[in-house]
């Protein structure tokens, strides 16, 4: 029998944010990798196209409109999900937003929230239900799955005036560690990918901010910025049994940015 670790035929998966970017660059691969996909996203007309392109890979795929601020919204989304698809073997906590403020001390209280209500509360209930579902199928008799938290090179550094974006991307490291340490035992393994500077709507401003690029961009050791399909490989080697040893980790896609 050929070696294919590869091959998620059979599998499903689900991305939080895979309308577009980072996540619907994941989702692609994972399509093109046989497996099934579910999508939560907040805007219609996204979700559209997303599915449209998804399902150009000849897989099942289930669009559901979940914004995953609100607790209940997560915990009915990812119930009908397991529903619809029979199984959930993957699920990639990527929806987030980036609410920055003019400094540290003007930053207000509801710019706070906001970050904190995507990017870290959205995260924990998406990850919270994920692992139940995963527990219940181990229980039953069939353990595994993989948890994928899309964290921020910010976590590791200090970025002005956006204390509050990096601080819930921070808070997700321990986290994941947490999850892979506690969950183990039910073949659950978690990890985290830190994207460095990557071309999608939330950076578009700074695409073509001539300064930005000169002193910043200059400095990623590949020399450019990074895109979105440039996620698909570490997602479906996350979601493969090639990874079945790998979990608890932090791993870092900058094009080298980090290590200069």
């Amino acid at each position: 029998m050929a070696f294919a670790p590869f091959d998620l035929t059979g599998k499903v998966a689900l991305i939080t944010g895979g309308n577009r970017g980072i996540g619907l660059g994941m989702a692609e691969g994972l399509a093109a990798a046989g497996a099934d996909i579910v999508i939560w996203g907040s805007n219609a007309e996204r979700n559209a196209e997303a599915q449209k392109r998804l399902a150009a890979h000849s897989v099942r795929v289930l669009i559901q409109t979940v914004d995953v601020g609100e607790e209940d919204q997560v915990v009915e989304g990812m119930a009908a999900a397991e529903k619809a698809m029979g199984r959930i073997d993957t699920v990639i906590a990527n929806a987030g937003i980036g609410r920055s403020a003019p400094s540290f001390a003007e930053m207000t209280t509801e710019i706070w929230r906001q970050n904190m209500r995507s990017n870290l509360d959205g995260a924990f209930w998406t990850l919270r239900e994920a692992c139940k579902s995963m527990v219940a199928r181990a229980k039953a008799g069939d353990p595994g799955g993989s948890l994928v938290v899309t964290a921020s090179m910010g976590a590791l550094q200090g970025a002005a005036r956006n204390q509050a974006y990096t601080a819930t991307k921070g808070a997700l490291l321990p986290m994941v560690k947490g999850i892979a340490v506690e969950y183990a035992r039910y073949g659950l393994r978690a990890n985290a990918i830190l994207p460095g500077w990557v071309a999608t709507d939330m950076t578009g401003a700074l695409q073509s901010h001539d300064k930005f690029n000169q002193s910043v961009i200059a400095r990623v050791p590949v020399r450019r910025w990074g895109q979105p399909e440039e996620f698909a490989g570490i997602a479906v080697y996350l979601a493969s049994d090639a990874s079945s040893f790998h979990t608890g980790d932090i791993i870092i896609i900058d094009g080298g940015y980090l290590s200069f």
